[in-house]
């Protein structure tokens, strides 16, 4: 190999992993952090999943209590028969 076709070697190699970084770049994910960046989009959506949740917990509690399942039970079907 002379010197010259090293030379052109390694710009070929350079040149890819450049254009490989650019598209992983304008994809959204970063290879130093192994992952997609997190963007305003995914934070509002992970807070509202963590409220959802939330709501979830209460609900489950809401259901589960003894005393008025029976209740909660009748009213669910008698919104289901409308």
């Amino acid at each position: 190999m002379t010197f010259w076709t090293a030379i052109v070697v390694i710009v070929a190699i350079v040149s890819l992993a450049n254009i490989r970084m650019a598209k992983y770049r304008a994809l959204g994910r970063d290879s130093r952090r192994g992952g997609e960046l997190p963007g305003p989009r995914e934070a509002e959506l992970e807070r509202e999943v963590a409220d959802l949740r939330k709501r979830l917990a209460v609900l489950e509690r809401i259901a589960t209590d003894d005393r008025q399942s029976k209740a909660i039970a009748q009213e669910i079907e008698a919104l289901r028969d409308r």
